[in-house]
Protein backbone atom coordinates (compact mmCIF):
# COMPACT_ATOMS: atom_id res chain seq x y z
CA UNK A 1 0.00 0.00 0.00
CA UNK A 2 1.67 3.28 -0.67
CA UNK A 3 2.76 5.22 2.00
CA UNK A 4 0.27 8.33 1.66
CA UNK A 5 -2.44 6.29 1.51
CA UNK A 6 -1.58 4.15 4.69
CA UNK A 7 -1.15 7.92 6.22
CA UNK A 8 -4.69 8.77 5.24
CA UNK A 9 -6.27 5.85 6.69
CA UNK A 10 -4.60 5.79 10.06
CA UNK A 11 -4.36 9.36 11.22
CA UNK A 12 -7.96 9.41 11.73
CA UNK A 13 -7.76 6.26 13.48
CA UNK A 14 -5.19 7.39 15.62
CA UNK A 15 -7.18 10.43 16.21
CA UNK A 16 -10.28 8.58 17.77
CA UNK A 17 -7.39 6.39 19.65
CA UNK A 18 -6.21 9.82 21.31
CA UNK A 19 -9.85 10.91 22.16
CA UNK A 20 -10.68 7.58 23.63
CA UNK A 21 -7.74 7.63 25.73
CA UNK A 22 -8.77 10.73 26.95
CA UNK A 23 -11.92 9.83 28.07
CA UNK A 24 -10.92 6.81 30.44
CA UNK A 25 -8.50 9.77 31.73
CA UNK A 26 -10.80 11.74 32.79
CA UNK A 27 -11.43 11.99 36.68
CA UNK A 28 -14.35 9.43 37.85
CA UNK A 29 -16.57 12.26 38.84
CA UNK A 30 -15.92 14.50 36.08
CA UNK A 31 -16.98 11.68 33.81
CA UNK A 32 -20.15 10.51 35.99
CA UNK A 33 -20.84 14.41 35.84
CA UNK A 34 -21.06 14.77 32.04
CA UNK A 35 -24.24 12.25 32.39
CA UNK A 36 -25.17 13.76 35.23
CA UNK A 37 -28.66 13.17 36.12
CA UNK A 38 -29.63 10.04 35.03
CA UNK A 39 -31.94 9.70 37.29
CA UNK A 40 -35.13 10.81 39.28
CA UNK A 41 -33.71 13.71 41.72
CA UNK A 42 -35.88 13.98 45.32
CA UNK A 43 -36.01 17.47 46.86
CA UNK A 44 -36.89 17.57 50.32
CA UNK A 45 -38.40 20.44 52.25
CA UNK A 46 -38.85 20.49 56.04
CA UNK A 47 -42.10 22.06 55.85
CA UNK A 48 -45.74 19.94 55.07
CA UNK A 49 -47.52 21.18 51.15
CA UNK A 50 -49.12 24.46 51.23
CA UNK A 51 -45.49 26.61 52.93
CA UNK A 52 -43.85 29.30 50.27
CA UNK A 53 -40.92 26.31 50.64
CA UNK A 54 -43.13 23.72 48.98
CA UNK A 55 -44.18 25.96 46.66
CA UNK A 56 -40.65 27.07 45.65
CA UNK A 57 -39.20 23.18 45.56
CA UNK A 58 -42.72 22.22 43.14
CA UNK A 59 -42.09 25.07 41.04
CA UNK A 60 -38.54 24.43 40.50
CA UNK A 61 -38.65 20.07 40.29
CA UNK A 62 -41.19 21.24 37.24
CA UNK A 63 -38.51 23.21 35.73
CA UNK A 64 -35.84 21.02 36.36
CA UNK A 65 -38.01 17.73 34.60
CA UNK A 66 -38.26 19.63 31.82
CA UNK A 67 -34.93 20.49 31.68
CA UNK A 68 -33.51 17.39 32.25
CA UNK A 69 -35.98 15.15 31.34
CA UNK A 70 -35.79 12.86 35.10
CA UNK A 71 -38.38 13.27 37.65
CA UNK A 72 -38.04 15.02 40.89
CA UNK A 73 -39.69 13.86 43.84
CA UNK A 74 -40.79 16.50 46.38
CA UNK A 75 -40.78 14.81 49.81
CA UNK A 76 -41.79 16.63 52.85
CA UNK A 77 -40.51 16.05 55.77
CA UNK A 78 -41.80 18.70 58.76
CA UNK A 79 -41.47 18.95 62.15
CA UNK A 80 -38.66 19.48 65.23
CA UNK A 81 -37.57 22.94 63.32
CA UNK A 82 -36.57 21.48 60.25
CA UNK A 83 -34.16 18.82 62.03
CA UNK A 84 -35.50 15.76 60.32
CA UNK A 85 -35.45 17.31 57.35
CA UNK A 86 -31.51 17.72 57.26
CA UNK A 87 -31.07 14.90 58.84
CA UNK A 88 -32.65 12.48 56.12
CA UNK A 89 -30.76 14.97 53.52
CA UNK A 90 -27.24 13.96 55.62
CA UNK A 91 -28.63 10.59 55.79
CA UNK A 92 -28.94 10.19 51.76
CA UNK A 93 -25.95 9.09 49.36
CA UNK A 94 -24.20 12.29 49.00
CA UNK A 95 -24.13 12.09 44.76
CA UNK A 96 -26.68 14.99 43.76
CA UNK A 97 -29.47 13.30 43.83
CA UNK A 98 -30.62 14.63 47.22
CA UNK A 99 -31.39 18.50 47.53
CA UNK A 100 -32.49 19.94 50.35
CA UNK A 101 -34.72 23.09 49.68
CA UNK A 102 -35.08 24.90 52.87
CA UNK A 103 -35.57 28.83 53.88
CA UNK A 104 -34.42 31.23 56.49
CA UNK A 105 -35.83 28.80 59.60
CA UNK A 106 -33.89 26.16 58.59
CA UNK A 107 -30.84 27.94 56.86
CA UNK A 108 -29.73 30.68 59.07
CA UNK A 109 -32.63 31.53 61.77
CA UNK A 110 -32.22 28.36 63.91
CA UNK A 111 -28.59 29.47 64.42
CA UNK A 112 -29.93 32.31 66.54
CA UNK A 113 -32.31 30.16 68.48
CA UNK A 114 -30.61 27.02 69.53
CA UNK A 115 -27.54 26.33 71.39
CA UNK A 116 -26.93 23.17 69.69
CA UNK A 117 -27.84 22.42 66.45
CA UNK A 118 -27.80 18.90 64.68
CA UNK A 119 -25.98 20.45 62.18
CA UNK A 120 -24.38 23.17 61.06
CA UNK A 121 -25.70 25.17 57.88
CA UNK A 122 -22.72 26.51 56.49
CA UNK A 123 -20.32 23.54 57.31
CA UNK A 124 -22.51 20.54 56.29
CA UNK A 125 -24.53 21.97 53.61
CA UNK A 126 -23.07 23.48 50.54
CA UNK A 127 -25.31 26.05 48.28
CA UNK A 128 -26.46 25.63 44.84
CA UNK A 129 -28.62 29.05 44.35
CA UNK A 130 -30.74 31.02 45.94
CA UNK A 131 -34.87 30.83 44.90
CA UNK A 132 -36.86 33.60 46.09
CA UNK A 133 -37.91 36.18 48.45
CA UNK A 134 -40.93 36.87 49.85
CA UNK A 135 -42.49 40.20 52.23
CA UNK A 136 -44.31 39.26 55.48
CA UNK A 137 -48.11 39.66 56.72
CA UNK A 138 -49.43 39.54 59.71
CA UNK A 139 -53.01 38.05 59.66
CA UNK A 140 -55.43 37.56 62.25
CA UNK A 141 -58.97 35.63 62.35
CA UNK A 142 -61.57 36.77 60.25
CA UNK A 143 -63.65 37.38 62.92
CA UNK A 144 -61.05 38.96 65.12
CA UNK A 145 -61.87 41.98 67.09
CA UNK A 146 -58.46 43.60 65.71
CA UNK A 147 -59.41 45.42 62.43
CA UNK A 148 -55.53 47.25 61.99
CA UNK A 149 -52.02 46.38 63.27
CA UNK A 150 -52.35 49.26 65.29
CA UNK A 151 -55.66 47.80 67.51
CA UNK A 152 -54.07 44.54 67.48
CA UNK A 153 -50.78 46.63 69.45
CA UNK A 154 -53.34 48.38 71.73
CA UNK A 155 -54.79 45.03 72.92
CA UNK A 156 -51.38 43.13 73.03
CA UNK A 157 -49.73 46.39 75.77
CA UNK A 158 -53.21 46.58 77.28
CA UNK A 159 -53.32 42.54 78.68
CA UNK A 160 -49.56 41.76 78.11
CA UNK A 161 -49.59 37.91 77.63
CA UNK A 162 -52.80 37.21 76.70
CA UNK A 163 -52.64 37.33 72.88
CA UNK A 164 -50.80 34.52 71.11
CA UNK A 165 -49.79 34.35 68.13
CA UNK A 166 -49.00 30.55 65.76
CA UNK A 167 -45.02 30.37 64.42
CA UNK A 168 -44.78 27.44 61.73
CA UNK A 169 -41.00 27.64 61.72
CA UNK A 170 -38.04 29.45 64.17
CA UNK A 171 -38.08 31.72 61.05
CA UNK A 172 -41.85 33.45 62.24
CA UNK A 173 -41.09 33.11 65.60
CA UNK A 174 -38.42 35.09 65.70
CA UNK A 175 -40.39 37.99 63.62
CA UNK A 176 -42.98 37.63 66.16
CA UNK A 177 -40.08 38.02 68.96
CA UNK A 178 -38.38 41.19 66.66
CA UNK A 179 -42.37 42.72 66.78
CA UNK A 180 -43.03 42.15 70.68
CA UNK A 181 -39.50 43.69 71.12
CA UNK A 182 -39.89 46.71 68.49
CA UNK A 183 -43.54 47.45 69.98
CA UNK A 184 -42.71 46.82 73.61
CA UNK A 185 -44.93 43.51 73.83
CA UNK A 186 -46.10 40.16 75.24
CA UNK A 187 -47.30 37.87 72.86
CA UNK A 188 -47.08 34.34 73.44
CA UNK A 189 -45.40 32.17 70.97
CA UNK A 190 -47.54 28.60 70.20
CA UNK A 191 -45.34 26.34 67.44
CA UNK A 192 -46.33 24.54 64.76
CA UNK A 193 -44.81 21.84 62.07
CA UNK A 194 -45.51 24.62 59.56
CA UNK A 195 -46.66 27.89 57.57
CA UNK A 196 -49.78 25.96 56.51
CA UNK A 197 -50.76 24.37 60.05
CA UNK A 198 -50.11 27.96 61.85
CA UNK A 199 -52.41 29.81 59.31
CA UNK A 200 -55.02 27.01 59.73
CA UNK A 201 -55.27 27.68 63.66
CA UNK A 202 -55.08 31.54 62.97
CA UNK A 203 -58.14 30.70 60.48
CA UNK A 204 -60.07 29.16 63.02
CA UNK A 205 -59.26 31.25 65.48
CA UNK A 206 -57.42 28.90 67.89
CA UNK A 207 -54.71 31.54 67.80
CA UNK A 208 -54.96 35.11 67.37
CA UNK A 209 -52.06 36.23 64.95
CA UNK A 210 -49.39 34.76 63.13
CA UNK A 211 -46.67 35.89 60.44
CA UNK A 212 -46.79 34.39 57.02
CA UNK A 213 -45.08 34.75 53.67
CA UNK A 214 -47.43 36.02 51.33
CA UNK A 215 -47.36 33.52 49.23
CA UNK A 216 -48.58 30.94 51.82
CA UNK A 217 -51.30 33.37 52.76
CA UNK A 218 -51.97 35.03 49.70
CA UNK A 219 -55.20 32.83 48.71
CA UNK A 220 -56.49 32.48 52.53
CA UNK A 221 -56.55 36.78 52.45
CA UNK A 222 -58.08 37.04 49.14
CA UNK A 223 -60.77 34.24 50.33
CA UNK A 224 -61.58 35.94 53.23
CA UNK A 225 -60.54 32.90 55.56
CA UNK A 226 -57.63 35.52 57.01
CA UNK A 227 -57.20 39.14 57.43
CA UNK A 228 -54.20 41.05 56.83
CA UNK A 229 -53.61 43.38 58.85
CA UNK A 230 -50.07 44.74 57.42
CA UNK A 231 -47.30 43.64 55.22
CA UNK A 232 -43.56 43.77 56.83
CA UNK A 233 -41.91 45.32 53.90
CA UNK A 234 -41.20 49.10 53.27
CA UNK A 235 -43.85 49.44 50.54
CA UNK A 236 -47.25 47.98 49.52
CA UNK A 237 -47.31 44.86 47.43
CA UNK A 238 -48.91 44.88 44.19
CA UNK A 239 -51.33 41.28 45.14
CA UNK A 240 -52.49 42.72 48.22
CA UNK A 241 -52.36 46.65 47.18
CA UNK A 242 -55.04 47.47 49.97
CA UNK A 243 -53.05 46.22 52.88
CA UNK A 244 -50.79 48.82 53.91
CA UNK A 245 -46.46 48.51 55.08
CA UNK A 246 -45.46 48.80 58.82
CA UNK A 247 -44.43 52.37 58.21
CA UNK A 248 -47.92 52.99 57.14
CA UNK A 249 -49.33 51.10 59.57
CA UNK A 250 -47.44 52.39 62.95
CA UNK A 251 -44.23 50.72 63.42
CA UNK A 252 -41.82 52.80 60.73
CA UNK A 253 -38.63 50.71 59.46
CA UNK A 254 -39.93 47.26 60.16
CA UNK A 255 -39.79 44.61 57.98
CA UNK A 256 -39.63 40.91 57.89
CA UNK A 257 -39.41 38.74 54.51
CA UNK A 258 -38.69 34.91 53.84
CA UNK A 259 -36.40 33.49 51.69
CA UNK A 260 -36.15 29.80 49.84
CA UNK A 261 -32.52 28.59 48.98
CA UNK A 262 -31.41 25.03 47.83
CA UNK A 263 -28.60 23.16 48.82
CA UNK A 264 -26.88 19.74 48.78
CA UNK A 265 -24.86 17.73 51.24
CA UNK A 266 -21.31 19.13 51.92
CA UNK A 267 -19.67 15.99 50.60
CA UNK A 268 -21.33 16.24 47.46
CA UNK A 269 -18.60 16.14 44.86
CA UNK A 270 -17.93 19.56 42.87
CA UNK A 271 -18.80 18.56 39.55
CA UNK A 272 -22.79 17.63 40.45
CA UNK A 273 -22.93 19.59 42.57
CA UNK A 274 -22.20 22.78 39.83
CA UNK A 275 -24.36 21.04 37.57
CA UNK A 276 -27.38 21.39 39.77
CA UNK A 277 -26.40 24.83 39.74
CA UNK A 278 -25.84 25.98 36.41
CA UNK A 279 -29.34 24.18 36.11
CA UNK A 280 -31.16 26.03 38.74
CA UNK A 281 -30.14 29.74 37.84
CA UNK A 282 -31.20 28.91 34.19
CA UNK A 283 -34.53 28.22 35.95
CA UNK A 284 -34.21 31.10 37.66
CA UNK A 285 -33.73 33.23 34.35
CA UNK A 286 -36.80 32.25 32.79
CA UNK A 287 -38.86 35.23 32.28
CA UNK A 288 -41.95 32.51 33.28
CA UNK A 289 -40.38 32.36 36.53
CA UNK A 290 -40.19 36.16 37.61
CA UNK A 291 -43.91 36.09 36.47
CA UNK A 292 -44.61 33.18 38.50
CA UNK A 293 -43.22 34.94 41.50
CA UNK A 294 -44.77 38.19 41.06
CA UNK A 295 -48.13 36.59 40.79
CA UNK A 296 -47.85 35.52 44.54
CA UNK A 297 -46.38 39.11 45.80
CA UNK A 298 -42.87 37.43 45.76
CA UNK A 299 -39.77 37.99 43.11
CA UNK A 300 -37.15 35.86 41.81
CA UNK A 301 -33.49 35.85 44.03
CA UNK A 302 -30.54 35.61 41.72
CA UNK A 303 -27.51 34.36 42.41
CA UNK A 304 -25.70 31.13 42.73
CA UNK A 305 -23.47 28.82 45.22
CA UNK A 306 -20.98 32.28 45.50
CA UNK A 307 -23.82 34.64 46.43
CA UNK A 308 -25.81 32.33 48.57
CA UNK A 309 -23.16 31.70 51.07
CA UNK A 310 -22.37 35.11 51.15
CA UNK A 311 -26.10 36.18 51.48
CA UNK A 312 -26.60 33.40 54.13
CA UNK A 313 -23.49 34.25 56.49
CA UNK A 314 -25.15 37.57 56.56
CA UNK A 315 -28.34 36.30 57.78
CA UNK A 316 -26.93 34.39 60.50
CA UNK A 317 -25.24 36.95 61.77
CA UNK A 318 -28.74 39.76 61.30
CA UNK A 319 -30.88 36.93 63.16
CA UNK A 320 -27.85 36.63 65.67
CA UNK A 321 -28.67 40.37 66.73
CA UNK A 322 -32.27 40.47 66.57
CA UNK A 323 -32.40 37.54 68.93
CA UNK A 324 -30.15 39.13 71.24
CA UNK A 325 -32.15 42.41 70.84
CA UNK A 326 -35.29 40.56 71.30
CA UNK A 327 -33.77 38.58 74.68
CA UNK A 328 -34.85 35.93 72.96
CA UNK A 329 -33.51 32.73 75.11
CA UNK A 330 -32.12 29.71 73.28
CA UNK A 331 -33.13 26.77 73.44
Amino acid sequence: MPLKKFKSIISPLLALAALCSAAFLLPASQAFAQDFPSKAIKFIVPFPPGSGTDTSARYFGRKLTELTGQAVVVENRPGANGFIAVRALLAAPADGYTVFVGSNSTLAVNVALFKKLPYDPQTDLAPLTMMMRAPTLVVVPPNSPHKTLAELISAARAQPGKLNYAAGSAGYQLMAEALNDSARLDIRNVPFKGASEALTAVASGTVDMAFSDITAAYELVKGGKLRALAVASDRRTAVLPAVPYFGEAGLPGFTAYVWVGAMVAAKTPKAETDKLAALLSQIERMPETREFYERLGAEVMNGGADEMRKFQAAEIELWKRIAVKAKVEQE
